[in-house]
């Protein structure tokens, strides 16, 4: 786990590695991928810094939104790691890509009490989330200047989510919580553009699912642009979205909709 001190580091060490990458790049190198009867492996850590937003309901009633912009994530977030990974032989491979954070907002809700008098509700939402998705693939396309892998998997989430409320005044109080955790198979695909036969790249990703226990729908996109800089190292800039949309339903919980998305600066090291 890391905590938000060292989270913005990251991103110092990513744009070093950018940095040395363009004094040093080989001009022979190609972002796009050999297919061959050998082991190939990928690591990618990376930062993300997305906007947050999360509804909750309170028994079908009440409802608030837990939103959280780029430039206050960092200092909203109570934990974090993200990771993915792949392994490939020949065609055929496997990934998985690792999330977890929680998140914390806090407001204050204007409303009117019997006989009339105005008063103000102070609410914290908390949601913490877990999300691991794993897939196997299959190399569908691949030349000089594009790769697409077609993938076939599932992604599990688990989340927590807490409300507090307080009438700002008194000692009312109310707190709920609710967790949850669900498996949905997913589809899609992933693959790079080689731009003007250099060593740059776009790299592309995509997948949609659904039918879990709690889930009406999932998807997940990634667009950007990237670069090899050696055999062993890439690096990407692009923009990730990923969202959640959970069955309504006091019996269902208190998370109904889940939207991340931002800019993401990933290391793939390749050996």
């Amino acid at each position: 786990m890391m905590n938000k001190k060292i989270f913005a580091p990251i991103l110092t060490v990513c744009a070093i590695l950018l940095s040395i990458g363009i004094a040093h790049a080989d001009e022979n190198l190609s972002p796009i991928p050999n297919i061959s009867d050998q082991w190939r492996f990928e690591v990618t850590p990376y930062a993300w810094l997305p906007t947050i937003g999360s509804t909750l309901s309170y028994n079908d009633r009440y409802v608030t939104t837990a939103s959280l912009d780029a430039n206050k994530v960092l200092s909203s977030l109570k934990s974090g790691a993200m990771i993915a990974g792949e392994a490939h032989y020949g065609n055929w491979g496997v990934m998985g890509d690792f999330i977890t954070a929680t998140l914390q907002k806090s407001g204050t809700i204007p409303i009117t009490i019997p006989p009339g008098s105005p008063a103000t509700l102070a609410d914290k939402g908390t949601v913490q989330s877990t999300i691991l998705t794993g897939a196997a693939t299959y190399t569908l396309f691949r030349n000089q200047n594009a790769y697409v892998d077609g993938l076939v998997g599932a992604r599990w989430v688990g989340m927590t989510a807490t409300l507090n409320l307080a009438l700002n005044g008194t000692a009312d109080k109310l707190s709920d919580s609710s967790a949850m955790s669900t498996v949905d198979p997913i589809v899609g695909f992933k693959g790079r553009y080689r731009i003007a036969d250099s060593t740059w790249y776009i790299p592309i990703y995509g997948d949609i699912g659904g039918g879990g226990g709690t889930t009406n729908m999932t998807w997940q996109g990634i667009l950007g642009v990237g670069k090899t800089f050696e055999k062993w190292l890439d690096v990407s800039l692009v923009y990730r979205g990923l969202y959640y949309d959970m069955r309504g339903g006091s019996n269902n919980g208190l998370l109904q909709k889940t939207t991340f998305q931002g800019p993401q600066l990933s290391a793939t090291f390749n050996f």
